[in-house]
């Protein structure tokens, strides 16, 4: 059997509460719709990035002129978000450097500026997602609503009939949905834990788990919708290989050794030194080497997905060849 592309290939499954899984290739997303009560992490302004510092002494949203109340929803006509927002309020014109200056800031819920009056461009943050809206202040108080078109986005991963995978080793990166020009795709969250709820606007995502460090890799688009959380299940058909030298079936692990996996087609996957190699591999058809000393010792071997197990290198003179200068 050759390793093919498709051993690193996965099937991305949707969660609903109150529903079994379903594979996404075969069901669209299952959602629900929750308050999102994570703190946002410490990330780049989606839509504003180029802004001065805050000038004068004077404390933040607290200027003499008309009062300005901000308000955010996820959604058109939906409840206002009491928590996690990020506001920021711009001059509209950029100062010497070429950067708008900030003028007010607060994080919550609903804001509350008094500022002169004037226009300004303010912008809403909510996790990854955001909105960006002019508005003018005068004497006279106002409000203004922001509806930020954004959900949410939950990712976990299993292993063949729904085996947990240690959150320690497993990690998610969310990608724009469409590449650029040379191909690539725009990265917008890279090292997201599993079981986290990352806030983002509606739309199509592109998202890559990795279950340990070396090719189960899975990639997958993923629709989140606006005012709903949406929960993605991968199922990795991987499994976790501790590999030893041995000099005999059930035997103790030889010292320093050189460890090389390599594909059913001689590619190189995997090189370590050590007694033991421990590593997640995809499924399909290896040939490990161990090489100890001046000899080297190898094994075909076969990973199954889900079927985690250590694997034994019998150091026979049967299975040893002397080490040449073209094998490594």
């Amino acid at each position: 059997m050759g390793f093919k592309s498709n051993m690193i290939e996965g099937i991305f499954r949707f969660l609903a509460l109150t529903m079994s899984v379903a594979a996404l290739t075969a069901a669209p997303a299952f959602v629900s719709a929750q308050e999102f009560g994570e703190q946002i992490p410490n990330l780049k302004l989606p839509t504003i990035t180029n802004f001065a510092p805050p000038q004068g002494e004077a404390p933040l949203a607290q200027g003499s002129g008309g009062e300005i109340t901000l308000a955010a929803q996820l959604t058109e006509g939906g409840a206002e978000i009491t928590r996690g927002l990020v506001w920021r309020v711009f001059k509209p014109e950029p100062g010497p450097e070429g950067k708008l200056p900030l003028v007010a800031s607060s994080q919550g819920g609903t804001g509350v500026f008094h500022l002169d009056p004037g226009s300004y461009l303010v912008h809403a943050a909510f996790g990854r997602a955001g909105a960006t809206k002019r508005i003018t202040v005068g004497r006279e108080a106002k409000r203004e609503s922001f509806v930020l078109d954004a959900g949410g986005l939950e990712l976990d991963a299993v292993l063949a009939g729904g085996v947990r995978i240690p959150p320690d080793k497993l990690r998610f990166s969310i990608y724009a949905a469409e590449a650029e020009a040379d191909g690539d795709r725009a990265l917008i969250l890279p090292d997201v834990s599993p079981n986290t709820v990352i806030r983002l606007n509606s739309g199509i995502y592109h998202v890559v788990s990795t279950y340990g460090t070396v090719n189960a890799v899975i990639r997958s688009d993923i629709r989140v919708e606006a005012g709903k959380l949406t929960e993605a299940t991968v199922e990795h058909r991987a499994a976790e290989l501790t590999l030893k030298l041995v000099r005999e079936p059930g035997g103790e692990a030889i010292a320093d050794t050189s460890w090389s996996v390599l594909t059913n087609s001689g590619d190189p996957v995997r090189e370590s030194v050590g007694a033991f190699a421990s590593m997640v591999l995809a499924e399909g058809d290896y040939t490990i080497v161990a090489k100890n000393r001046d000899r080297i010792y190898q094994r075909e071997f076969t990973v199954v997905g889900g079927r985690n197990q250590e694997v034994e290198v019998v150091a026979t003179e049967a299975a040893a060849a002397r080490a040449t200068e073209d094998v490594e």
